[in-house]
């Protein structure tokens, strides 16, 4: 199925509903959340998908595993996916908040198939053997630290918002505890109680994390010279320590 919104095939009685689409730069995918389960995958193009508490960047050959019922929104940056809609009784094992996943050749080829069938599909042994197969694949998958966490607290979570729309390097503790109207130290003890990690570590993350859907264009030293990195050999190396994968593999093979 393609190109087609799964509000108007909710109520098919398959356990597994897979389709395609297609989104230009820059769309929007605002605010909603599904009754199912969803395997959101991104056979080409980026995503950024947020949620209440966090947000999630997938880049392309990855996908995202969204719980059912989870309010979420998706920025498609040129996306073509390949989504799997779950009845969540199929999938008890389902991660309770979303994760970011790496997709490999078999699981690939398993969702392009799904998603030609046709709307009014009756499945064929063949085809309830490829679902099958296809869950039982979703089931091993390991994820990958492409995500960010959000505080609970309202002043805080409207500053890691605004930051994550322009990740700015001079942006410092003493900014936002002026614009939160806290004492420095008081932000500090705040942000860290609620998330773990220093304004200044979580500033870090989200700079490195908006490096992934840049660089489907530019090239590594491109992208360190605008996040503020003296070199590429410094960017690589906070990148590769933080998400635990290099810079290179995200660039796309030409």
């Amino acid at each position: 199925m393609r190109n087609i919104a799964v509000a108007e095939i909710e109520d098919d009685p398959r356990a597994v509903l897979p389709i395609a689409t297609d989104y230009p730069p820059g769309f929007l995918l605002g605010w909603h959340e599904h009754r199912r389960a969803q395997f959101l995958y991104a056979a080409r193009g980026t995503m950024v998908v947020d949620t209440d508490d966090g947000t999630w960047t997938v880049p392309g050959e990855r996908a995202v595993m969204i719980p059912p019922g989870k309010r979420h929104r998706v920025l498609m940056d040129d996306v073509q996916t390949a989504s799997l809609y779950i009845e969540p009784d199929a999938v008890t094992w389902w991660p309770r908040s979303c994760v970011v996943v790496a997709v490999g050749a078999l699981l690939r080829e398993l969702l392009l198939a799904a998603v030609e069938f046709p709307a009014d599909h009756r499945p064929s042994p063949r085809d309830d053997a490829l679902v099958e197969l296809l869950l039982l694949e979703l089931a091993g998958l390991t994820p990958v630290p492409l995500h960010i966490r959000l505080p609970t607290s309202p002043a805080l979570r409207a500053l890691c918002r605004e930051y994550l729309l322009n990740p700015r390097v001079e942006v410092t503790n003493a900014d936002w505890a002026r614009e939160a109207m806290l004492g420095e130290r008081s932000l500090v003890r705040h942000f860290t109680r609620e998330l773990g990690i220093s304004p200044s570590a979580w500033r870090r993350r989200a700079r490195l994390l908006s490096a992934v859907p840049l660089l489907r264009e530019a090239t590594v030293s491109e992208v360190a010279a605008r996040l503020g990195y003296a070199t590429p050999a410094a960017f690589t190396h906070a990148f590769t320590q933080e998400l635990s994968m290099s810079p290179s593999t995200l660039r796309p093979t030409r």
